[in-house]
């Protein structure tokens, strides 16, 4: 076996994708070296994959030729399929013998409608299988930079969704609960309305001056980044042209990006050990 044989083997062990199964699968936030092996596996084997607008063409390279591509995207304020209609869609190839291989950015479970595409499958008498995927608002923020945790910082995060159903921003969410209750917040497309969303949780409390991080086009060539303020982000997203598909983080961890900046420390960017100014303090505490 050659060295290109080796490098395009797959592990042992890997499931069969079997005829008339659907695998919901993440892509993770766009960048190809974050597919898991189960998803590769599904990639090579599927009949049909059925992929979102948030699948990085690159991704898609890995589809065995003559296979059905089927592009399913949803993007907000743009013509796109019914939830419905993609679901119904995934329980017709599968009765028709194929192997389905179902493509989401991100993680399927996580702000996906992984959920709702498994349930329609169940309620149909479709066999399925979950295969996780690395969500953006983890994997886009450590390509920022930005630690989702930190014991100086945080011991809880929430991940939020910046629009229901109806496209608006959630009824639903304890805004005030959340502003006192979460150190760090993760929102998933929360651009739209994110000068309203900035203003509930100053009124519920945040500081104006609290750090925000914007990760557009995560983990991929184009990715983006701005630090701004909360009482800023809304108006310095619109100067700098951000626009989604975007992360929008709240919240001190924000500050590590200068020690963490990974990526900018490729190019030549200088990192700082303590941007939190911990050692400082525990020198100063010593002290006394």
């Amino acid at each position: 076996m050659n060295g290109a044989e080796q490098n395009n083997r797959m592990p042992e062990g890997l499931p069969e994708f079997e005829a008339g199964w659907v695998w919901l699968a993440g892509a993770g936030p766009g960048d190809p070296g974050l597919l898991t092996l189960h998803a590769v596996n599904g990639l090579r084997q599927a009949d049909v994959v059925v992929y979102d607008a948030l699948v990085d063409k690159s991704i898609l390279d890995w589809v065995q030729p003559g296979a059905i591509m089927d592009y399913a995207g949803k993007r907000g304020g743009r013509p796109s399929p019914k939830q419905r209609d993609i679901t119904l869609k995934l329980i017709e190839y599968a009765r028709a013998g194929k192997r389905v291989l179902r493509l989401k950015g991100g993680d399927p479970f996580v702000f996906g409608r992984g959920g709702e595409e498994a349930l329609g499958l169940v309620e149909a008498g479709i066999p399925f299988r979950i295969i996780p995927g690395v969500t953006a608002g983890i994997g886009g923020l450590a390509y920022a930079g930005i630690p989702a945790t930190h014991r100086d910082c945080n011991q809880a995060v929430t991940f939020l969704t910046g629009h229901d159903q109806t496209g608006l921003t959630p009824d639903a969410i304890n805004w005030d609960g959340i502003a006192k209750g979460s150190p760090v917040i993760v929102m998933y497309m929360a651009m739209k309305h994110l000068e309203t969303i900035a203003g509930k949780l100053i009124t519920g409390g945040r500081s104006v001056d609290e750090p925000v991080g914007i990760v557009c086009n995560a983990s991929l060539a184009g990715q983006q980044f701005l630090e701004t303020t909360l009482g800023r982000c809304s108006a310095d997203a619109k100067a700098a042209g951000i626009s989604p598909p975007a992360i929008v983080c709240v919240g001190e961890v924000v500050r590590l990006r200068s020690g963490l900046d990974w990526l900018g420390a490729m190019s030549g960017k200088v990192l700082t050990s303590d941007p939190l100014g911990v050692r400082a303090e525990s020198r100063t505490a010593d002290a006394g």
